[in-house]
């Protein structure tokens, strides 16, 4: 009966390690540039308080005028509640500053750092 019970218990913590492993792998900022922020200020169009990750898409005007949509990454729901994020921390129309790293690819996508509000309160996106 030990012997089972050893079994069972090792193949339980060896399918949670073997499952933890992509997890880990999700958490990657490599398709990021993590040596520069780059400030986008926007108009906020939608604000996606969703697991696993929250994102806050902006339009945004490019060096020519042009309307650019931006795309910025936040950290998990519980990350972002413990700096003080909600679900209405930002609403369409808000116009905010966006600070985080952006896509190596050239994409308008970034990993948020902060956000900045027009009366120029900060918002940290990270505990710590």
């Amino acid at each position: 009966m030990n012997t089972r019970r050893f079994v069972i218990l090792f193949a339980l913590a060896a399918g949670a390690i073997l499952l933890s492993s992509p997890v880990l792998a999700h958490h990657s900022t490599a398709e990021y540039d993590m040596t520069t922020v780059t400030p986008i200020k926007g108009t906020v169009a939608k604000f996606e308080w969703s697991n696993p990750h929250a994102y806050i898409y902006i339009e945004a005007k490019d060096d020519k005028g042009n309307a650019v949509e931006w795309t910025a990454e936040l950290a998990s729901l519980g990350m972002l509640a413990r700096v003080n994020w909600k679900r209405d921390t930002v609403k369409p129309g808000d116009v905010i500053t966006i600070y985080g790293n952006r896509a190596k690819d050239g994409r308008t996508v970034m990993r948020l750092d902060k956000i900045a509000f027009a009366n120029g309160q900060e918002l940290s996106a990270h505990v710590g």
